[in-house]
């Protein structure tokens, strides 16, 4: 065993409430490590299983292993297993397991309870099940994950700190307010299928966004059970959150990288070929898109002669000046080579509407552009291709459209728009 799962044994059996004494019995610290393996190997499982955690509660329920407030402590303990996997989804899964956990535990601890086994140790004001394991105060509200309890219509009747921390308001602004209140606008009515199914039970996991006080949005891997009260209690939903807010804000930091030129901030390939794709989607059969294939005449003597770092502030400026010359949403203007751009035209695009881009690019250049106290009269050719949307592949119009940029080069800059019939062949 690694020297971090012992430690974190230790701070879980501390958890519970027993003595910090590292020389625990032999039983129970072989209890721990078993159910410690089996959470950590469910985290990291090719085939996530939530059931994991609803057999560890009831496990631990049966041994006995702290009071009505080991979930919660557990939790405590237990959320630095998210530290060590290696599952792009710990979090997500962590949360899941969290609420099987404590669904395992209710379930086995009521068993025990009904069957004269063991003592009832929740007070007859106890209006929910599971009121000792997610409301010991001082637990509650240091455990480092999002806490909600809410009734069945979505109304919130408890938070812990964690939440209200995450959502910027102060736990008792929050209770009385629905959970929907939260949730980002465009996801309101699917969350609230999901919750309120009469169909629902047992754990539901997903990620969401939700609306912070300042009216940022945030990201949340949550498992929302659905509790069935017990000898006449009212039923009640357990939901568990961790912010994942910086994962996702990385992952569209990296989709964005992964789609647009670093130099320019213009789309790159990659992405006009995906917004190629996307168009045929949604584009009627008799629609035709347009592609302007430019580059730069001459751009090598620039580099040449002033250095690549001028060369780069001459790219720069052109690619602000296409990008400005559109309305936002119409054209999409693309970096894809050194000195290549392509402006791609969406349907429905004729030859007026192409040529009109056409002219839009070449104005770009009319007036010199100055670096430092260099200024350059920079000149372009343009290739121009018109095609049906049904029928296209992005790639073999890029190509085509490569083909008339090289033919404009040589006859005169600017060249007729050539109608690609066939652009899975590339016939014109």
């Amino acid at each position: 065993m690694t020297d971090w799962r012992s430690e974190l044994i230790a701070r879980w059996w501390q958890e519970l409430g027993f003595t910090k004494d590292l020389s625990m019995a032999q039983r129970p610290r072989n209890a721990l490590s078993a159910w410690l393996d089996q959470l950590a190997s469910a985290l990291d499982a090719d085939r996530f299983d939530s059931a994991v955690g609803f057999r560890v509660g009831q496990a631990m329920a049966a041994a006995s292993l702290g009071g009505l407030d080991a979930p919660a402590a557990s939790a405590h303990a237990l959320f630095d297993l998210v530290e060590h996997s290696e599952h792009p989804r710990a979090c997500r899964r962590f949360a899941a397991l969290l609420a099987a956990f404590g669904q395992g535990y209710q379930d086995q601890a009521n068993s025990i309870a009904n069957s004269g086994l063991g003592s009832d140790e929740s007070s007859g004001d106890d209006i929910f099940g599971l009121e000792g394991a997610v409301r010991s105060r001082s637990i509650f509200d240091r455990v480092a994950l999002a806490i909600a309890i809410c009734d069945t219509t979505g109304k919130l009747i408890d938070v812990n700190q964690y939440l209200a921390d995450l959502v910027g308001l102060p736990v008792d602004e929050i209770c009385g307010h629905s959970i929907l209140d939260f949730a980002h606008p465009d996801e309101v009515d699917s969350l609230a299928s999901m919750l309120f199914d009469p169909a629902r039970g047992g754990a539901m996991n997903d990620e969401r966004r939700f609306i912070r006080k300042d009216g940022s949005v945030g990201w949340m891997a949550s498992s929302v059970t659905y509790v069935r009260g017990e000898r006449g209690q009212p039923d009640y939903l357990l939901g568990l959150g961790a912010d994942v807010s910086e994962r996702h804000r990385l992952q569209e930091e990296l989709h964005w990288q992964a789609r647009h030129d670093p130099l320019t901030g213009l789309s790159n390939r990659r992405h006009l070929l995906e917004q190629v794709e996307n168009m045929r989607t949604i584009a009627g059969s008799g629609d035709r898109v347009g592609l302007c294939f430019v580059d730069l005449d001459k751009f090598k003597r620039i580099n040449d002669r002033h250095g690549h770092s001028v060369g780069d502030a001459v790219l720069s400026t052109v690619a602000v000046r296409m990008r400005d010359s559109f309305p936002p949403d119409s054209c999409t203007v693309a970096r894809v080579g050194g000195d290549e751009f392509i402006v791609l035209v969406p349907p429905p695009a004729d030859d007026e509407s192409i040529v009109g881009v056409v002219n839009t690019i070449m104005s770009v250049f009319a007036d010199p552009i100055v670096v430092g106290r260099n200024q350059f009269k920079v000149s372009a050719s343009v290739g121009a291709v018109a095609a049906p949307v049904a029928s296209m592949q992005a790639g073999a119009l890029l190509d085509a459209a490569d083909r008339q940029l090289y033919r404009a080069k040589s006859g005169g800059n600017v060249h007729r728009i050539v109608h690609v019939v066939d652009t899975e062949n590339g016939r014109e």
